[in-house]
């Protein structure tokens, strides 16, 4: 693909967007500068990255060299193969993997230098036991259980975990919280402090506690290593207040046809949305196929949007796997032609407004961007 690199865009992204149905942009320029910015909220700690699911959904290779070329030394993955990925791609970070040790598998993480975040009293015996078979103490995290009640040791196991982890090279002591995204929520205070007794068997261990919502945290719990994912990639870290993150994804899909429809008609399987009016439609080619999300509007939520020139147009109908329509009857006639473009997903409908409408979160929006779109990455 050729790019006009005075515009950062691609020349040609038109015809892409013809040939795969659809287009999904990705702007490193923004992942890196949202990535920037968190750091900044917190210059006295590192600002690591997690890219576990493939970056959210929107390449873990090409998310992983922007940040390590911006700077980024530390990355978080969910298993080893994401972690081999990001170390094909940046040989010289820290790699952790969330999912900790695999049964049998230290070998596989030592050879490829990855970091597991250990979670119980036997994966760090196990990851030991390694270690001194090879005749090496091996870097690992310990993650504690302050209340996600999900992976960790508990807080009470603090000092097994420590004499346990003897034969370790711990590098890092960590936890999660359950609901930053909320400040005034006490259940975070009383994470920090239980995270704060589980720290106190292992002094001199660099930890972790924030996730994106908690660099933004009144208290500022930022320890020595910041964990941000979402923000990153452009969701709003600060549900209720205006996004301070810069839009990394956007979505377009060429209109396949238009049509009118006479009030009383349906539109769509199980006919669950009918005209009210004499109505023009137009047909976009991408659907739940593509991961888009194929709820419909719901009691007291408005329908899913898209931008088609200049212009919002709700959604219509059930989403097909292929196929979403659109109400464009409040749109110029000569402006909604064959070819030309909307967009439903970017600066102006960002993540979580589309998540909100489509009822889910706008993590899962990211995550199931499929693989039929003509990717198309630009900055960075």
């Amino acid at each position: 693909m050729r790019f006009d690199r005075s515009a950062r865009a691609p020349v040609n992204e038109t015809a892409a967007a013809a040939r795969a149905g659809a287009a999904l942009t990705i702007d490193l320029s923004a992942l890196v500068a949202n990535w920037r910015q968190l750091a900044a909220r917190a210059s006295a700690s590192e600002c690591a990255a997690v890219v576990k699911a493939d970056a959210y959904g929107l390449g873990a290779e090409s998310a992983a060299r922007a940040l390590a070329a911006a700077g980024c030394r530390t990355f978080f993955v969910a298993t080893a193969g994401e972690g081999e990925r990001i170390r094909a791609v940046a040989p010289r970070a820290i790699v952790y993997v969330l999912e900790g040790l695999p049964n049998g598998g230290a070998r596989a993480l030592a050879a490829a230098r990855l970091r597991p975040v250990l979670a119980s009293l036997e994966e760090i015996r196990e990851w030991a036991a390694f270690g001194r078979a090879i005749g090496r103490r091996l870097p690992a995290a310990l993650q504690f259980d302050t209340g996600m009640n999900r992976l960790g040791l508990s807080v009470r196991d603090a000092e097994a975990a420590a004499t346990a982890a003897q034969d370790v090279d711990l590098t890092l002591t960590m936890s999660h919280f359950v609901c930053a995204q909320w400040a005034e929520d006490p259940r975070n205070a009383r994470q920090i402090a239980a995270f704060e007794a589980a720290r106190l068997s292992f002094p001199g261990v660099p930890a972790s506690l924030c996730n994106s919502s908690g660099i933004f945290l009144g208290r500022k719990p930022h320890y020595d290593l910041l964990r941000p994912g979402y923000a990153i990639y452009g969701g709003n870290p600060t549900p209720g207040s205006p996004n301070p993150m810069r839009s990394v994804a956007r979505l377009e899909a060429p209109v396949l046809a238009t049509r009118r429809i006479e009030a009383g008609e349906s539109v769509g399987y199980d006919g669950m949305w009918t005209a009210t009016r004499p109505t023009r439609l137009a047909t976009l080619g991408l659907g739940y196929g593509d991961g888009f999300p194929a709820a419909v509007a719901g009691p007291g939520r408005p329908a899913p949007e898209a931008i088609v020139a200049g212009r919002r147009c709700p959604i219509v109908g059930r989403v097909s796997m292929d196929f979403v329509m659109l109400d464009v009857t409040d749109v110029p006639e000569a402006a909604v032609y064959r070819g030309q473009t909307a967009e439903l997903l970017g600066e102006t409908i960002g993540v979580d407004e589309l998540a909100e409408r489509c009822g889910t979160i706008g993590y899962e929006i990211l995550t199931r961007l499929g693989r039929r779109y003509e990717r198309v990455y630009i900055g960075g």
